[in-house]
């Protein structure tokens, strides 16, 4: 398969439309819109789920195979930001404080487009490891660390910084997405493919519906922010569709390096190149509110994951394809 037709092949996947078919919604000014509740319902359902199948995997790997990607995909979260930072800085001229938290954003990651990425896997016949979804797990948290160090680094005299850290960090590491994935991995691992059987009729069976209708809510959340594009400026969009890019170019170069195979590459350039609009978000509101959260919310969400989730998952697996499978 090549690039064009992995490109339609998800262009068409039910959950793609269902985004196109919020956008749509919101555009037109429709008054379709789901229940706050039920949103929040299906984060939750999606978190634990994700996390849950990663345990169960985990359970069944070789624990020494998995150690080298996981600690080459946390230092990658974390050193994500320190190149977007400066970027923002000198290219975009935007603030400390704005470019701090886009930096951290975009180092952390987007758990939905993750989840479109193995969706989309499995319908092209792309093996995954198992054990990918620690990889999403690990890298969720690294990013906002090193965005708020560096977002506080020119607020160094400010009286938060003696009293907020502890607070910024505890949301950082057990924010209910972080809390959720690693509580759900965890379980998953205890309980093995035993566990698995025991839920498989509500974890497996309704996962893909769940996920389009969740895409369907965002689809209508992007549809209200396409106005921002106006304000956001041409910098910010070109830099939301080139760092992905960029940076899911260099995890797949990693994910070959580590001896991942073709999926399992192909999702950690995923997760490289997504950026985080549940995580982050709190995180920065908490440690850097003088951050102005349009910038950050419509970069990521507006603009990064649209172009994720219809160009850019095909696009990462032709790199992972072209690095796997190159000679040495």
């Amino acid at each position: 398969m090549d690039l064009l037709q992995a490109i339609h092949l998800n262009l068409v996947s039910p959950q793609a439309l269902f985004f196109v078919l919020g956008v749509f919604a919101s555009v037109v000014k429709s008054d379709l819109k789901l229940p706050e509740a039920l949103y929040q319902s299906l984060t939750i359902y999606l978190l634990a789920v994700i996390g849950f199948k990663g345990g169960v995997a985990l359970s069944g790997a070789d624990l020494s195979s998995v150690a080298v990607p996981i600690l080459a995909a946390v230092a990658l979260s974390a050193a994500i930001p320190l190149w977007a930072y400066p970027i923002l800085r000198r290219a975009g001229r935007l603030s400390v404080a704005d470019s701090a938290s886009i930096a951290a954003h975009y180092g952390s990651v987007s758990a939905v487009t993750f989840t479109v990425a193995t969706s989309f896997l499995a319908r092209v016949e792309v093996p995954v490891e198992g054990h990918a979804t620690a990889l999403l797990a690990v890298m969720e948290s690294p990013a906002i660390v090193v965005g708020i160090l560096l977002g506080r680094r020119a607020t160094a005299g400010d009286a938060r910084l003696d009293g907020g850290m502890s607070r910024v960090l505890h949301e950082a590491l057990f924010g209910k997405s972080v809390l959720l994935l690693i509580g759900a991995l965890a379980i998953g691992f205890a309980c093995g493919e035993r566990g698995m059987q025991g839920v498989s009729g509500f974890f497996v069976t309704p996962f893909q519906g769940v996920l389009a209708l969740f895409l369907l809510e965002l689809g209508l959340v992007t549809g209200r922010r396409l106005s921002d594009l106006r304000r956001i400026g041409v910098f910010l969009i070109a830099f939301g569709v080139l760092m992905p890019v960029v940076n899911g170019a260099l995890g797949a170069a990693i994910g070959a390096a580590c001896g991942l195979s073709v999926g399992g590459t192909a999702i950690l350039a995923t997760l490289a190149a997504s950026a985080s609009y549940i995580a982050a978000p709190a995180a920065m509101r908490l440690s850097l509110p003088e951050a102005n959260p349009t910038l950050s919310l419509t970069a990521a969400l507006a603009i990064t994951f649209p172009f994720n989730v219809t160009f850019g998952i095909p696009l990462y697996l032709a790199f992972a394809r072209a690095l796997v499978h190159a000679p040495s």
